[in-house]
């Protein structure tokens, strides 16, 4: 953590001590793992595979490319990459929590995906890589729980390749005020009764509802990795801007 962090952060809408953060967030991903995907199709109607599907178009793989799956989660987008990057290529899937890890693992290998992907248990604001090291990272529905988005910012500017790609696939702010008010209603009043259904889990869901609220809206995020040294950073949004899609390059 940079020495500019604050000793407090949000978790959701509550303040906690920074360094409590991560062990709540972990908390609530432990909690979720092993039904994650199912509420992902749930909660989204599905639309998440269309904005996965989008992210993996923009990535621009290419056979014998490394890639870095970031807050990779279940390997939905690993195994997109897996194919893409062939036998030549490597794709490390990373997560902090191991929970989500071991889901993941299980779920590729269920596919028979085994050959050219590692599994790494790593935290964001500190990546276990050496500089210069991957073609293309991607952080999907990930960077809204880092304590430190700034550090983990610059950790992937550094492990990246110079010419590299970052893609930031995370929820960000409605463009109009009509989508504002009906994404309200549905994240606090729905999605924490599909958990409580769904997972048995309703207050693990509000903070994620929260979490999106407290993340950086489009600009912010785009100058945030500015500031950090990334070039030519643009945004797309998707679902009228209820989810974002950046990209930025290491040069």
């Amino acid at each position: 953590m940079s020495e500019d962090t604050p000793k407090n952060t949000h978790f959701g809408y509550k303040t906690v001590e920074a360094e409590q953060k991560a062990e709540m967030v972990a908390g609530v991903f432990h909690s979720v793992a092993a039904k994650y995907d199912i509420m992902n199709d749930v909660m989204s109607f599905g639309i998440h595979r269309m904005w996965k599907r989008f992210t993996i178009e923009s990535a621009g793989a290419r056979p014998g490319m490394k890639v870095l799956d970031l807050a990779g989660g279940t390997g939905d987008l690993t195994a997109k990459f897996s194919r893409i990057v062939g036998e030549k290529g490597q794709v490390t899937l990373a997560d902090i929590n191991d929970s989500m890890l071991k889901v993941g693992r299980e779920k590729l290998r269920d596919k028979g995906i085994v050959g050219n992907v590692n599994y790494v248990q790593a935290n964001a604001e500190a990546l276990p890589f050496p500089d210069n090291h991957f073609d293309i990272i991607t952080i999907a529905f990930g960077l809204r729980n880092v304590t430190d988005k700034d550090a983990a910012i610059a950790s992937m500017l550094r492990v990246l390749k110079p010419g590299g790609k970052l893609l930031v696939l995370e929820f960000s702010k409605p463009k109009h005020n009509v989508m504002r008010k009906l994404y309200d209603l549905y994240s606090f009043k729905v999605m924490p009764k599909m958990g409580a259904l769904i997972t048995q889990d309703a207050e693990s869901y509000a903070y994620l509802a929260e979490s999106i609220r407290m993340h950086p809206d489009q600009e912010t995020l785009k100058q945030m990795m500015v500031d950090a040294g990334f070039e030519q950073v643009n945004y797309t949004n998707m679902t009228d801007g209820i989810v974002a899609l950046h990209k930025g390059y290491k040069f």
